[in-house]
């Protein structure tokens, strides 16, 4: 990270940020648990494919993905910094890059990527999450 303008402060900010089990997660992770819904969480859904799903349904072979509204440019609320400007957009701009390229990847091996952003309430995220879950149990494959 050399050559960015920043300060001890913002750096030990950023180094705390959490990358799992965040407040958003977990409460997503509880209503799921409470619809009825079992799963496996921060799993690799595909072999040979070095993405992580926050949440994986093996068997009906959903990957859901919690998108944080600054990292993942979320097009209701992100906000573009003003300070080391240039790399903060490729930074953003490539991981919204490599989130379309893990879905196109879990889709050729018959996954079903699921992205929530941060900002969704968790019971309705859930309630999503739950209706695909179940048409991919139930043999949908409109889901």
């Amino acid at each position: 990270m050399s050559g960015l303008e920043t300060t001890a402060d913002v750096r030990a900010r950023m180094s705390r940020q959490a990358r799992r089990n965040t407040k958003v997660e977990m409460e997503l992770r509880r209503a799921i648990h409470a619809a009825g819904l079992r799963y496996r969480v921060h799993r690799r859904p595909v072999k040979g494919v070095r993405r992580e799903a926050d949440i994986v349904f093996g068997p009906a072979r959903v990957a859901v993905f919690v998108d944080g509204c600054f990292w993942h440019g979320c097009p209701q609320h992100a906000t573009w910094p003003k300070n080391n400007a240039e790399f903060w957009r490729d930074k953003i701009e490539g991981n919204r890059a490599r989130d379309r390229d893990t879905d196109a990847r879990l889709a050729a091996a018959g996954w079903l990527a699921v992205r929530v952003w941060e900002h969704e309430p968790p019971e309705e995220a859930a309630a999503r999450v739950c209706a695909l879950v179940g048409a991919r149990r139930h043999g949908s494959r409109l889901a």
